[in-house]
């Protein structure tokens, strides 16, 4: 007996789904605040280069925003590389931090370095040097904090690729189903996908904020499951959002356990196409909360114009899952769905009509969220973050037109016309009629040959097997079954069409899987406009002082910024080019050898190997092409990286740069 459901409970069930959903994505919605701008240093005291006359109480931090720190994320070194700081940092006021210093400091160079994390969840790094009394050589270690980075920031890192493949295959490949391929709710291959999305995103979501703790404090993995850090943890706005993303992943298995359990058992008809909508409406709100999560607690919440970034980034987010998701299920139909329920032609339209608007929605939103996160052309080439993005552009390129080929390939599957298809039919119907045909003549005639021998033996119809053998019977039946789906898989493979499409498929899935790992890259990075800011929040203050000579150092960077008049060649002259104070001087010359001025351009000095800088410097126009600064501090021997910034109108710029020994 079919058991049915009346429409009126039917519809109490769906409304009571649909206003949970409601209610939590409401509730998270209303808890996603934004913050102000993505940290960056703005100002210190003492500043960066100065000599003082007296050593200072204190060493204070000023950043652009709200940061995280821990015992180690302020640290003071004097000329032999002793930490001198007492205590651990406060927060003075507002975004100004502080750590006390020990009385008693004698002169020489002292250097600062930091190591916070700031409101996006991303570590923010650097140094600098101040001088008490008189500058003089040093011999710091480089050795700072370590929380963002190590073993657990690579644990975080992969955490995080995880989550998003998750988040993808799970809303992905749900919307596939709905919205393209109902028939594949009942294909096993479909629902583990789906469900191992969603184990995958909640896995990962609990290993997320089980690092939390030690990827914002110490960096040791032995913190990891030092469950007093998880506290702390919770009153974040990150941690809120993981906790949040597992609320919404309760209601997500719900949303499965429906669309994998009773939404198969029903027929065609109003009540499916009911039940169809009340899940299409909870899975969009479903993953829409869970991009929300991502959307309140990273890039998107900081910076400019968090009210239209953050709807922005959760509608690129769905457009990725929507396009990336439904590939990987189309993917497993095209290789594991059962024979006797194939992907049809149809059904890889209807995706290729669902990725194109997936594709428009991706280039307007990712334009929007280019132009918020660099704010210059220069940007694209000039910070990691957009030297970054245009390796993912590239990959969308590819991406996209590796999906015209699909496309092509799916109006070829299109174009196999019914009549075709119900020849297939026929045909197979026929062979399957003549198997029956003979396999009932043979059952006949086994039967009356085995009634003949038994009158012949003298035994009466009564006894015996007279109706032929039942486990025979089952195993030829078991037999047909099989040679009837091989022959159905044959036609399948064997639809040239069809195979050329999944070839094409399978490829734009590899570069997908690329196209994630630039993403997550991405979204830890920090943005390009921010990084041009912090380069220009500090700058170099003139110091008197004296050094011994080590022999000055000159040296000559062509550069161009591909503007009018954007090329020329850079030389700097470094005097006396060792530790403690420097008479720097800079020139500008055109091709021709002709000095001329140029709107702008700074210096950095980094020691990458002992991880000291950047240290910026913003020298003094002179004279035409003529720049300076001193009491440039260097403070430690060795191959320091020297990059210096030219600009020579509001869109044109360059960074280059060349290593030399100092000191």
């Amino acid at each position: 007996m079919t058991r049915t459901i009346t429409p009126k409970g039917r519809s109490g069930a769906l409304r009571s789904l649909v206003l949970l959903l409601f209610a939590v994505a409401g509730v998270l919605l209303a808890g996603a605040a934004p913050a102000s701008a993505h940290a960056a240093l703005t100002g210190s005291d003492p500043a960066q280069g100065v000599v003082v006359k007296q050593a200072p109480g204190q060493v204070a931090l000023t950043f652009s925003e709200k940061v995280a720190m821990n015992d180690d994320s302020l640290r003071v070194l004097d000329p032999r590389g002793k930490p001198v700081q007492t205590g651990r940092p406060t927060n003075l006021s507002g975004t100004t931090y502080a750590v006390k210093l020990r009385s008693g400091l004698g002169k020489g160079t002292y250097t600062v370095t930091y190591q916070v994390v700031s409101a996006d969840s991303h570590p923010v790094s650097g140094a600098y040097t101040f001088s008490v009394g008189a500058p003089s050589p040093t011999v710091v270690s480089g050795t700072g904090p370590t929380a963002g980075g190590g073993t657990v920031g690579a644990l975080y890192a992969i955490g995080r690729y995880a989550s998003y493949a998750g988040f993808i295959v799970l809303a992905g490949g749900a919307a596939f189903v709905l919205a393209c391929w109902q028939r594949g709710a009942g294909v096993r291959p479909v629902q583990r996908l789906v469900v191992g999305g969603w184990l995958t995103l909640t896995a990962a979501t609990l290993w997320l904020l089980l690092l939390r703790g030690a990827y914002t404090t110490s960096g040791k993995f032995g913190d990891v499951f030092d469950l007093g850090l998880l506290g702390p943890v919770l009153q974040t706005k990150t941690g809120a959002a993981l906790v949040s993303r597992l609320l919404l992943l309760a209601a997500g298995a719900l949303f499965i356990a429906v669309l994998f359990g009773a939404y198969t058992k029903r027929d065609e008809g109003q009540e499916k196409r009911d039940l169809t909508f009340g899940l299409a409406i909870g899975g969009v709100v479903v993953a829409a909360g869970l991009a929300t999560s991502w959307a309140m607690a990273e890039h998107a919440s900081v910076g400019l114009q968090p009210g239209i970034a953050m709807p922005v980034d959760v509608l690129h987010l769905l457009a990725v899952a929507a396009w990336l998701g439904g590939l990987t299920a189309l993917l497993v139909a095209l290789y594991r769905a059962p024979a006797e329920t194939p992907v049809e032609a149809a059904a890889v339209r209807r995706y290729s009509r669902l990725a194109f608007c997936s594709v428009v929605t991706l280039a307007a939103t990712g334009t929007y969220q280019s132009w918020r996160q660099l704010g210059s052309w220069s940007a694209f080439t000039d910070t990691r973050y957009g030297q970054l993005l245009l390796v993912k552009i590239g990959l969308v390129a590819v991406m996209v037109a590796i999906a015209s080929v699909s496309r092509r390939w799916t109006r070829r599957l299109a174009g196999v016309t019914v009549a075709g298809a119900q020849t297939e039919a026929e045909e197979a119907a026929a062979d399957e009629a003549e198997k029956a045909t003979e396999a009932e003549k043979e059952r006949v005639t086994t039967g009356a040959a085995k009634q003949s021998a038994d009158k012949s033996a003298g035994k009466s119809p009564g006894k015996g097997r007279t109706s032929g053998n039942p486990q025979r019977a089952e195993q030829l039946a078991r037999q047909r079954a099989a040679m009837a789906a091989a022959r159905q898989k044959r036609l399948r493979d064997g639809d040239a069409h069809r195979f050329g499409l999944r070839r094409s498929v399978l490829a734009e899935a590899g570069v997908a899987v690329v196209l994630l790992a630039v993403t997550t890259w991405l979204t830890q990075t920090e943005p390009g406009r921010t990084e041009l800011e912090a380069k220009a929040a500090t700058s170099s203050s003139a110091g008197a002082a004296t050094a011994p000579t080590n022999g000055a150092l000159t040296l000559d960077m062509p550069f161009d910024t591909g503007g009018t008049n954007g090329k020329g060649v850079i030389s700097i002259d470094l005097d006396p080019a060792g530790v403690g104070a420097n008479e720097m001087h800079l020139y500008v010359q055109n091709p021709s050898g002709k000095p001329f001025d140029i709107p702008e351009v700074k210096v950095e000095f980094t020691l990458e190997a002992k991880k000291i800088g950047p240290l910026p410097v913003t020298p003094e126009h002179i004279t035409t092409g003529h720049w300076s600064a001193s009491g440039v501090q260097i403070p430690l021997a060795g191959d320091w990286k020297i990059a210096v910034t030219v600009r020579t109108s509001d869109i044109d710029q360059v960074t280059v740069s060349k290593n030399a020994q100092i000191g």
